[in-house]
Protein backbone atom coordinates (compact mmCIF):
# COMPACT_ATOMS: atom_id res chain seq x y z
CA UNK A 1 0.00 0.00 0.00
CA UNK A 2 1.42 3.28 -0.79
CA UNK A 3 2.11 6.09 1.73
CA UNK A 4 1.09 9.54 1.33
CA UNK A 5 3.88 11.97 1.82
CA UNK A 6 1.86 14.79 1.09
CA UNK A 7 -1.86 15.28 0.82
CA UNK A 8 -3.50 18.84 -0.69
CA UNK A 9 -6.93 19.05 0.61
CA UNK A 10 -9.58 21.74 -0.79
CA UNK A 11 -6.27 24.80 -0.75
CA UNK A 12 -7.30 27.98 -1.86
CA UNK A 13 -5.08 31.50 -1.85
CA UNK A 14 -6.32 34.92 -2.80
CA UNK A 15 -3.18 36.64 -4.43
CA UNK A 16 -5.45 39.69 -6.20
CA UNK A 17 -8.45 40.50 -7.54
CA UNK A 18 -7.13 39.02 -10.59
CA UNK A 19 -5.88 35.62 -9.59
CA UNK A 20 -6.40 33.07 -7.04
CA UNK A 21 -6.18 29.49 -6.60
CA UNK A 22 -9.17 27.34 -6.19
CA UNK A 23 -9.85 24.23 -4.06
CA UNK A 24 -6.59 22.60 -5.29
CA UNK A 25 -6.47 19.19 -3.95
CA UNK A 26 -3.69 16.69 -4.64
CA UNK A 27 -1.86 13.77 -3.49
CA UNK A 28 1.49 12.51 -3.55
CA UNK A 29 3.03 9.33 -2.22
CA UNK A 30 6.36 8.37 -0.72
CA UNK A 31 9.34 7.56 -4.00
CA UNK A 32 6.44 9.38 -6.15
CA UNK A 33 7.24 12.12 -9.21
CA UNK A 34 4.25 14.34 -9.54
CA UNK A 35 4.38 16.31 -13.06
CA UNK A 36 2.66 19.36 -12.79
CA UNK A 37 1.93 21.16 -16.14
CA UNK A 38 0.18 24.72 -17.04
CA UNK A 39 0.71 27.90 -19.04
CA UNK A 40 2.84 30.77 -17.37
CA UNK A 41 0.19 31.97 -15.07
CA UNK A 42 -1.49 29.23 -14.68
CA UNK A 43 -0.99 29.31 -11.14
CA UNK A 44 2.10 26.62 -10.52
CA UNK A 45 4.69 28.28 -8.60
CA UNK A 46 1.89 29.77 -6.56
CA UNK A 47 0.74 26.88 -5.53
CA UNK A 48 4.29 25.27 -4.70
CA UNK A 49 4.78 28.68 -2.63
CA UNK A 50 1.57 28.04 -0.65
CA UNK A 51 3.35 24.57 0.26
CA UNK A 52 6.62 26.21 1.20
CA UNK A 53 5.10 28.94 3.25
CA UNK A 54 5.80 31.97 1.21
CA UNK A 55 1.92 32.54 0.26
CA UNK A 56 0.11 31.01 3.36
CA UNK A 57 -3.00 29.29 2.38
CA UNK A 58 -6.47 31.03 3.01
CA UNK A 59 -8.44 27.90 3.43
CA UNK A 60 -8.37 23.93 3.00
CA UNK A 61 -5.39 21.42 4.27
CA UNK A 62 -2.27 20.55 3.76
CA UNK A 63 -1.34 17.26 5.37
CA UNK A 64 2.43 15.77 5.93
CA UNK A 65 2.91 11.66 6.42
CA UNK A 66 -1.20 11.65 7.03
CA UNK A 67 -0.67 14.73 9.79
CA UNK A 68 -2.21 18.00 9.29
CA UNK A 69 0.16 21.08 9.27
CA UNK A 70 0.81 24.21 9.37
CA UNK A 71 3.37 25.59 7.22
CA UNK A 72 3.83 29.90 7.84
CA UNK A 73 7.34 30.26 6.00
CA UNK A 74 10.02 28.62 3.97
CA UNK A 75 12.08 27.37 7.33
CA UNK A 76 8.82 25.52 8.85
CA UNK A 77 8.79 24.15 5.23
CA UNK A 78 12.56 23.01 5.84
CA UNK A 79 11.30 21.45 9.57
CA UNK A 80 9.03 19.19 7.75
CA UNK A 81 11.34 17.79 5.07
CA UNK A 82 10.13 19.86 1.81
CA UNK A 83 13.12 21.82 -0.32
CA UNK A 84 12.58 23.87 -3.34
CA UNK A 85 14.33 24.59 -6.88
CA UNK A 86 13.10 27.58 -7.77
CA UNK A 87 13.83 28.99 -11.81
CA UNK A 88 15.88 31.58 -10.45
CA UNK A 89 18.84 29.74 -8.98
CA UNK A 90 19.37 31.44 -5.38
CA UNK A 91 22.76 30.71 -4.92
CA UNK A 92 26.04 32.07 -3.01
CA UNK A 93 27.79 33.82 -5.73
CA UNK A 94 30.83 34.19 -4.15
CA UNK A 95 31.19 31.05 -2.75
CA UNK A 96 32.89 28.12 -4.94
CA UNK A 97 30.83 25.34 -6.52
CA UNK A 98 31.22 23.19 -4.00
CA UNK A 99 30.41 25.55 -0.96
CA UNK A 100 27.13 25.82 -2.64
CA UNK A 101 26.27 22.31 -2.92
CA UNK A 102 27.04 21.39 0.67
CA UNK A 103 26.38 24.89 2.19
CA UNK A 104 23.65 22.63 4.58
CA UNK A 105 25.48 19.68 5.32
CA UNK A 106 29.32 21.37 5.57
CA UNK A 107 32.03 18.80 6.76
CA UNK A 108 33.69 19.75 9.75
CA UNK A 109 37.07 19.04 11.04
CA UNK A 110 36.07 20.24 14.41
CA UNK A 111 32.59 20.61 14.63
CA UNK A 112 32.98 22.53 17.81
CA UNK A 113 34.88 25.54 15.94
CA UNK A 114 32.94 24.94 12.88
CA UNK A 115 36.35 24.40 10.95
CA UNK A 116 35.53 23.34 7.27
CA UNK A 117 36.88 20.26 6.43
CA UNK A 118 38.13 21.73 2.61
CA UNK A 119 39.45 18.44 1.74
CA UNK A 120 36.68 16.26 2.35
CA UNK A 121 34.46 19.06 1.16
CA UNK A 122 35.76 19.19 -2.66
CA UNK A 123 36.25 15.18 -2.31
CA UNK A 124 32.70 14.41 -1.82
CA UNK A 125 31.76 17.27 -4.94
CA UNK A 126 34.22 15.47 -6.98
CA UNK A 127 32.66 12.06 -5.86
CA UNK A 128 28.91 13.58 -6.45
CA UNK A 129 30.11 15.16 -10.02
CA UNK A 130 31.97 11.23 -10.64
CA UNK A 131 28.59 9.49 -10.22
CA UNK A 132 26.55 11.47 -12.34
CA UNK A 133 29.24 12.41 -15.28
CA UNK A 134 28.78 16.19 -14.26
CA UNK A 135 31.38 18.64 -16.33
CA UNK A 136 31.53 21.14 -13.85
CA UNK A 137 34.49 22.35 -11.48
CA UNK A 138 33.89 22.06 -8.29
CA UNK A 139 36.59 24.65 -7.22
CA UNK A 140 34.88 27.40 -9.30
CA UNK A 141 33.17 30.50 -7.79
CA UNK A 142 29.42 30.34 -8.45
CA UNK A 143 29.92 34.06 -10.31
CA UNK A 144 32.09 32.35 -12.98
CA UNK A 145 29.24 30.41 -14.02
CA UNK A 146 26.35 30.93 -16.59
CA UNK A 147 22.83 30.21 -16.13
CA UNK A 148 22.79 26.31 -16.91
CA UNK A 149 25.41 25.35 -14.61
CA UNK A 150 24.10 27.17 -11.90
CA UNK A 151 20.98 25.38 -12.34
CA UNK A 152 22.51 22.41 -12.35
CA UNK A 153 24.55 23.52 -9.26
CA UNK A 154 20.82 24.46 -7.39
CA UNK A 155 20.01 20.48 -8.73
CA UNK A 156 22.47 18.71 -7.36
CA UNK A 157 22.38 21.01 -3.68
CA UNK A 158 18.54 19.80 -3.66
CA UNK A 159 19.47 16.29 -4.45
CA UNK A 160 22.33 15.91 -0.95
CA UNK A 161 19.90 17.70 1.02
CA UNK A 162 18.13 14.64 2.64
CA UNK A 163 14.37 16.39 2.00
CA UNK A 164 11.42 13.68 1.93
CA UNK A 165 10.10 16.25 -0.59
CA UNK A 166 11.64 17.97 -3.20
CA UNK A 167 9.81 20.62 -5.57
CA UNK A 168 11.46 21.02 -8.58
CA UNK A 169 10.58 24.60 -11.04
CA UNK A 170 11.27 24.27 -14.33
CA UNK A 171 14.74 22.97 -13.55
CA UNK A 172 15.75 21.55 -16.84
CA UNK A 173 14.72 25.40 -18.39
CA UNK A 174 18.39 26.11 -19.21
CA UNK A 175 19.63 22.69 -19.90
CA UNK A 176 20.57 20.51 -23.40
CA UNK A 177 19.35 17.25 -23.87
CA UNK A 178 22.92 15.68 -22.52
CA UNK A 179 22.61 17.66 -19.41
CA UNK A 180 18.99 16.62 -18.52
CA UNK A 181 20.71 13.22 -18.78
CA UNK A 182 22.41 14.13 -15.33
CA UNK A 183 18.96 15.28 -13.75
CA UNK A 184 16.99 12.44 -14.72
CA UNK A 185 19.70 10.24 -13.39
CA UNK A 186 19.78 11.88 -9.72
CA UNK A 187 15.47 11.95 -10.19
CA UNK A 188 15.46 8.29 -10.71
CA UNK A 189 17.66 7.58 -7.98
CA UNK A 190 15.85 9.97 -5.62
CA UNK A 191 12.70 7.72 -6.05
CA UNK A 192 14.76 4.83 -5.15
CA UNK A 193 15.54 6.11 -1.60
CA UNK A 194 11.84 7.16 -1.25
CA UNK A 195 12.62 10.78 -1.59
CA UNK A 196 8.91 12.48 -3.57
CA UNK A 197 8.98 14.97 -6.24
CA UNK A 198 6.80 17.61 -7.47
CA UNK A 199 8.24 18.50 -10.62
CA UNK A 200 6.87 21.76 -12.75
CA UNK A 201 8.09 21.76 -16.82
CA UNK A 202 6.52 23.13 -19.99
CA UNK A 203 8.67 19.79 -21.60
CA UNK A 204 6.12 17.21 -22.06
CA UNK A 205 7.80 15.21 -24.32
CA UNK A 206 10.55 14.17 -21.59
CA UNK A 207 7.90 13.64 -18.64
CA UNK A 208 7.86 9.69 -19.31
CA UNK A 209 11.30 9.52 -18.25
CA UNK A 210 10.81 10.62 -14.58
CA UNK A 211 7.08 11.33 -13.73
CA UNK A 212 4.69 8.96 -12.34
CA UNK A 213 1.07 11.23 -12.75
CA UNK A 214 0.71 14.53 -14.03
CA UNK A 215 -1.61 17.22 -13.21
CA UNK A 216 -2.57 19.80 -15.53
CA UNK A 217 -3.89 23.39 -13.74
CA UNK A 218 -5.05 26.51 -15.50
CA UNK A 219 -6.50 29.40 -14.16
CA UNK A 220 -5.57 28.54 -10.71
CA UNK A 221 -8.02 25.41 -10.99
CA UNK A 222 -6.82 21.86 -11.43
CA UNK A 223 -8.25 20.86 -14.71
CA UNK A 224 -6.71 17.41 -15.42
CA UNK A 225 -5.36 14.18 -13.63
CA UNK A 226 -3.66 11.55 -15.49
CA UNK A 227 -1.37 8.64 -15.03
CA UNK A 228 1.84 8.79 -17.01
CA UNK A 229 0.90 5.52 -18.65
CA UNK A 230 -2.34 6.96 -20.62
CA UNK A 231 -0.76 10.45 -21.05
CA UNK A 232 -1.53 11.98 -24.54
CA UNK A 233 0.11 15.05 -25.93
CA UNK A 234 -2.50 16.86 -27.60
CA UNK A 235 -4.70 16.05 -24.57
CA UNK A 236 -2.78 17.75 -22.30
CA UNK A 237 -1.37 20.60 -24.51
CA UNK A 238 -5.83 21.46 -24.93
CA UNK A 239 -6.24 20.96 -21.21
CA UNK A 240 -3.26 23.72 -20.56
CA UNK A 241 -4.23 25.86 -23.02
CA UNK A 242 -7.91 25.63 -23.68
CA UNK A 243 -7.38 25.57 -27.63
CA UNK A 244 -5.20 23.37 -29.78
CA UNK A 245 -1.87 23.66 -30.73
CA UNK A 246 -1.54 22.32 -34.49
CA UNK A 247 1.95 23.35 -35.05
CA UNK A 248 4.82 23.58 -32.31
CA UNK A 249 7.26 25.32 -34.87
CA UNK A 250 5.56 27.78 -37.24
CA UNK A 251 8.61 28.61 -39.17
CA UNK A 252 7.82 31.00 -42.19
CA UNK A 253 10.22 29.96 -45.35
CA UNK A 254 11.78 33.49 -45.81
CA UNK A 255 14.43 34.42 -49.36
CA UNK A 256 17.32 35.32 -47.66
CA UNK A 257 18.87 38.33 -48.16
CA UNK A 258 22.05 39.77 -48.22
CA UNK A 259 25.08 39.62 -45.24
CA UNK A 260 23.83 42.09 -42.72
CA UNK A 261 26.55 40.89 -39.92
CA UNK A 262 29.67 39.63 -39.48
CA UNK A 263 31.92 38.20 -37.03
CA UNK A 264 35.78 37.58 -37.81
CA UNK A 265 38.06 35.98 -35.33
CA UNK A 266 36.98 36.28 -32.08
CA UNK A 267 38.81 35.63 -29.12
CA UNK A 268 37.17 36.23 -25.50
CA UNK A 269 39.18 34.58 -22.94
CA UNK A 270 37.95 30.75 -22.96
CA UNK A 271 35.11 31.00 -23.90
CA UNK A 272 35.27 32.10 -27.64
CA UNK A 273 38.52 30.80 -29.40
CA UNK A 274 39.05 32.12 -32.84
CA UNK A 275 34.98 32.10 -34.25
CA UNK A 276 34.05 33.32 -37.27
CA UNK A 277 30.50 33.31 -38.97
CA UNK A 278 27.87 35.60 -40.92
CA UNK A 279 24.39 36.19 -41.04
CA UNK A 280 22.20 37.01 -43.66
CA UNK A 281 19.05 39.41 -44.03
CA UNK A 282 15.99 37.62 -42.63
CA UNK A 283 18.22 34.85 -41.28
CA UNK A 284 17.29 33.10 -38.12
CA UNK A 285 20.70 32.00 -37.58
CA UNK A 286 20.85 29.18 -34.31
CA UNK A 287 23.87 28.47 -32.05
CA UNK A 288 23.83 25.44 -29.55
CA UNK A 289 26.69 23.91 -26.97
CA UNK A 290 26.41 22.42 -23.91
CA UNK A 291 27.18 24.43 -20.17
CA UNK A 292 30.24 25.49 -20.13
CA UNK A 293 30.98 25.72 -24.10
CA UNK A 294 31.42 29.65 -24.01
CA UNK A 295 28.19 30.30 -26.23
CA UNK A 296 26.82 32.61 -23.78
CA UNK A 297 29.82 34.56 -23.00
CA UNK A 298 30.73 34.73 -26.97
CA UNK A 299 27.78 36.01 -27.57
CA UNK A 300 27.92 39.05 -25.17
CA UNK A 301 30.70 40.02 -26.96
CA UNK A 302 28.50 40.59 -29.86
CA UNK A 303 26.45 43.38 -28.32
CA UNK A 304 29.18 44.89 -26.13
CA UNK A 305 28.54 43.53 -22.71
CA UNK A 306 31.83 41.77 -22.87
CA UNK A 307 35.01 42.81 -24.63
CA UNK A 308 36.31 41.11 -26.45
CA UNK A 309 40.21 40.14 -26.46
CA UNK A 310 40.59 40.23 -30.56
CA UNK A 311 38.62 39.94 -33.65
CA UNK A 312 36.31 42.13 -35.76
CA UNK A 313 32.71 42.70 -35.84
CA UNK A 314 31.11 44.03 -39.19
CA UNK A 315 27.40 45.66 -40.10
CA UNK A 316 26.09 46.16 -43.68
CA UNK A 317 30.27 45.03 -44.66
CA UNK A 318 31.33 48.32 -42.27
CA UNK A 319 33.87 47.79 -39.51
CA UNK A 320 31.39 48.05 -36.11
CA UNK A 321 33.80 48.99 -32.45
CA UNK A 322 31.76 47.90 -29.64
CA UNK A 323 32.85 49.34 -26.64
CA UNK A 324 29.92 49.64 -24.82
CA UNK A 325 26.05 48.08 -25.35
CA UNK A 326 25.21 51.78 -25.88
CA UNK A 327 27.15 50.97 -29.17
CA UNK A 328 25.61 47.78 -30.35
CA UNK A 329 22.17 49.78 -29.61
CA UNK A 330 23.31 52.64 -32.11
CA UNK A 331 24.30 50.28 -34.54
CA UNK A 332 20.72 48.61 -34.70
CA UNK A 333 21.62 45.26 -32.36
CA UNK A 334 19.26 44.37 -29.44
CA UNK A 335 19.80 41.88 -27.27
CA UNK A 336 17.37 39.54 -24.96
CA UNK A 337 19.50 37.87 -22.61
CA UNK A 338 18.92 34.73 -20.84
CA UNK A 339 18.71 35.93 -17.48
CA UNK A 340 16.09 38.15 -18.05
CA UNK A 341 15.38 39.13 -14.44
CA UNK A 342 18.82 39.93 -13.20
CA UNK A 343 20.48 41.26 -17.53
CA UNK A 344 17.15 42.43 -19.30
CA UNK A 345 14.71 44.01 -17.37
CA UNK A 346 14.30 46.70 -15.13
CA UNK A 347 11.92 44.49 -12.78
CA UNK A 348 11.02 47.54 -10.03
CA UNK A 349 9.34 49.64 -12.41
CA UNK A 350 6.15 49.46 -15.30
CA UNK A 351 6.05 47.53 -18.23
CA UNK A 352 5.45 50.62 -20.92
CA UNK A 353 8.76 52.19 -18.97
CA UNK A 354 10.75 48.71 -20.07
CA UNK A 355 9.40 48.91 -23.28
CA UNK A 356 10.45 52.66 -23.94
CA UNK A 357 14.03 52.14 -21.82
CA UNK A 358 16.06 51.32 -24.97
CA UNK A 359 14.11 54.17 -27.44
CA UNK A 360 14.16 57.25 -24.96
CA UNK A 361 14.20 59.59 -27.84
CA UNK A 362 11.03 58.90 -29.18
CA UNK A 363 9.10 59.32 -25.89
CA UNK A 364 10.87 62.77 -24.91
CA UNK A 365 10.22 66.15 -25.72
CA UNK A 366 13.08 69.20 -24.70
CA UNK A 367 15.01 66.55 -22.91
CA UNK A 368 12.01 65.20 -20.51
CA UNK A 369 10.11 62.02 -20.78
CA UNK A 370 6.49 62.83 -22.46
CA UNK A 371 4.47 60.22 -20.81
CA UNK A 372 1.21 60.35 -22.69
CA UNK A 373 3.27 59.76 -25.61
CA UNK A 374 5.55 57.05 -23.70
CA UNK A 375 1.73 55.31 -23.13
CA UNK A 376 0.44 55.82 -26.63
CA UNK A 377 3.25 54.18 -28.29
CA UNK A 378 4.29 51.38 -25.81
CA UNK A 379 0.64 50.50 -25.86
CA UNK A 380 1.02 49.74 -29.42
CA UNK A 381 3.78 47.60 -28.92
CA UNK A 382 2.53 45.74 -26.22
CA UNK A 383 -0.89 44.95 -28.28
CA UNK A 384 1.59 44.08 -31.21
CA UNK A 385 3.13 41.46 -29.08
CA UNK A 386 -0.08 40.80 -27.04
CA UNK A 387 1.37 41.13 -23.35
CA UNK A 388 -1.86 40.11 -20.41
CA UNK A 389 -1.73 42.72 -17.87
CA UNK A 390 -4.30 44.47 -16.44
CA UNK A 391 -2.71 47.71 -17.26
CA UNK A 392 0.85 48.50 -18.85
CA UNK A 393 1.36 50.37 -15.89
CA UNK A 394 1.51 47.30 -14.15
CA UNK A 395 5.66 46.45 -12.53
CA UNK A 396 6.80 43.96 -15.05
CA UNK A 397 7.92 41.66 -12.20
CA UNK A 398 4.26 40.79 -11.43
CA UNK A 399 4.10 39.33 -15.50
CA UNK A 400 4.39 35.39 -15.96
CA UNK A 401 7.47 34.31 -17.47
CA UNK A 402 6.00 34.79 -20.58
CA UNK A 403 4.88 38.13 -20.66
CA UNK A 404 8.01 39.07 -19.33
CA UNK A 405 9.74 37.69 -22.29
CA UNK A 406 6.94 39.78 -24.55
CA UNK A 407 8.17 42.72 -22.81
CA UNK A 408 11.66 42.79 -23.81
CA UNK A 409 10.86 41.72 -27.44
CA UNK A 410 8.81 44.78 -27.93
CA UNK A 411 11.42 46.87 -26.20
CA UNK A 412 13.58 45.79 -28.98
CA UNK A 413 11.06 46.21 -31.70
CA UNK A 414 10.11 49.54 -30.70
CA UNK A 415 14.09 50.07 -31.16
CA UNK A 416 13.81 49.22 -34.55
CA UNK A 417 16.55 46.63 -34.11
CA UNK A 418 18.09 44.90 -37.35
CA UNK A 419 19.83 42.09 -35.48
CA UNK A 420 18.04 40.83 -32.65
CA UNK A 421 20.14 38.50 -30.55
CA UNK A 422 18.01 36.41 -28.16
CA UNK A 423 19.62 34.00 -25.81
CA UNK A 424 17.20 31.09 -24.46
CA UNK A 425 14.03 33.48 -25.39
CA UNK A 426 11.75 30.77 -24.34
CA UNK A 427 13.39 29.57 -21.60
CA UNK A 428 10.83 28.82 -18.40
CA UNK A 429 8.02 29.76 -21.05
CA UNK A 430 4.46 27.58 -21.66
CA UNK A 431 4.17 26.06 -24.65
CA UNK A 432 1.12 28.34 -25.74
CA UNK A 433 3.35 31.35 -25.11
CA UNK A 434 6.21 29.47 -26.91
CA UNK A 435 4.09 29.91 -30.15
CA UNK A 436 3.57 33.32 -29.29
CA UNK A 437 7.50 34.40 -29.38
CA UNK A 438 8.04 32.09 -32.47
CA UNK A 439 5.58 33.88 -34.56
CA UNK A 440 6.93 37.04 -32.94
CA UNK A 441 9.96 35.73 -34.60
CA UNK A 442 8.25 35.53 -37.75
CA UNK A 443 6.58 38.97 -38.14
CA UNK A 444 10.30 40.43 -37.25
CA UNK A 445 12.22 38.66 -40.32
CA UNK A 446 9.34 39.39 -42.56
CA UNK A 447 10.03 42.73 -41.52
CA UNK A 448 13.67 42.22 -42.52
CA UNK A 449 15.18 41.85 -39.18
CA UNK A 450 17.51 38.88 -38.75
CA UNK A 451 18.30 36.64 -36.10
CA UNK A 452 20.63 34.90 -33.82
CA UNK A 453 18.62 32.48 -31.85
CA UNK A 454 20.92 30.67 -28.59
CA UNK A 455 18.85 27.59 -27.31
CA UNK A 456 19.72 24.77 -25.09
CA UNK A 457 16.35 22.93 -27.05
CA UNK A 458 17.64 21.56 -30.09
CA UNK A 459 14.13 20.64 -31.38
CA UNK A 460 13.18 24.29 -31.08
CA UNK A 461 16.84 25.20 -33.24
CA UNK A 462 15.56 22.53 -36.07
CA UNK A 463 12.51 23.99 -35.84
CA UNK A 464 13.07 27.12 -36.42
CA UNK A 465 16.73 28.25 -37.69
CA UNK A 466 17.52 28.22 -40.94
CA UNK A 467 20.92 27.42 -40.01
CA UNK A 468 22.94 26.14 -37.20
CA UNK A 469 26.02 26.52 -35.72
CA UNK A 470 27.39 24.62 -32.57
CA UNK A 471 30.23 25.54 -30.04
CA UNK A 472 32.38 23.30 -28.24
CA UNK A 473 34.88 24.22 -25.29
CA UNK A 474 34.96 27.52 -26.97
CA UNK A 475 35.56 26.70 -30.77
CA UNK A 476 33.05 26.90 -33.53
CA UNK A 477 32.95 22.71 -34.63
CA UNK A 478 30.22 22.65 -36.64
CA UNK A 479 27.98 25.10 -39.14
CA UNK A 480 24.40 23.08 -40.17
CA UNK A 481 22.20 23.88 -42.76
CA UNK A 482 18.41 23.12 -41.99
CA UNK A 483 18.61 19.98 -44.05
CA UNK A 484 21.55 18.75 -42.76
CA UNK A 485 20.51 19.39 -39.00
CA UNK A 486 19.21 16.50 -36.87
CA UNK A 487 19.31 15.96 -32.94
CA UNK A 488 21.85 13.06 -33.56
CA UNK A 489 24.15 15.19 -35.76
CA UNK A 490 23.94 18.05 -33.25
CA UNK A 491 24.24 16.06 -29.98
CA UNK A 492 27.80 14.34 -32.14
CA UNK A 493 29.22 17.66 -32.23
CA UNK A 494 27.74 19.21 -28.57
CA UNK A 495 29.76 16.40 -26.79
CA UNK A 496 32.55 15.89 -28.68
CA UNK A 497 32.64 13.17 -30.18
CA UNK A 498 34.06 14.04 -33.30
CA UNK A 499 37.19 14.15 -31.57
CA UNK A 500 36.69 10.42 -30.96
CA UNK A 501 36.89 9.63 -34.48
Amino acid sequence: MNQLVLKLSKVSKRFSEYFSLKDISLELNFGEVLILLGQNGSGKSSLMNTIMGISPIDSGKILIDDKEVHISNPRDAKNHGIEMIHQDTSLFDHFSVAENIFIGNLPYKYRGLKLVDRHLLNKNCKDLFKKFNIPLDYKKNVSELDLAEKQIVAICKAYISKAKLIIMDEPTSSLTDMECKFLFDMINELKRNGTSIIYITHNIEKIKKIGDKIIVIRDGEIVGNQTIDNYDIDELLHMMSGLELRKRYPKLEMKLGKEIFRAESLNYKNYAKNISFSLREREILGIVGLAGSGKSNMIKCLFGANRMDSGNIYINNKPLTLNSTFDAVKAGIGYIPQDRINEGLFHNISICNNISSASLNKVTHRHLIDSKIEKELTSSYSKRVNIKSSSISDKVNFLSGGNQQKTLFSKWIMCKSKVLIMDEPTRSVDIPSKVDIYNIMNELVSKNVSIILISSDINELIGMCDRILVIYEGKLVANLEKNAATPEKIMFYCTGSFELN
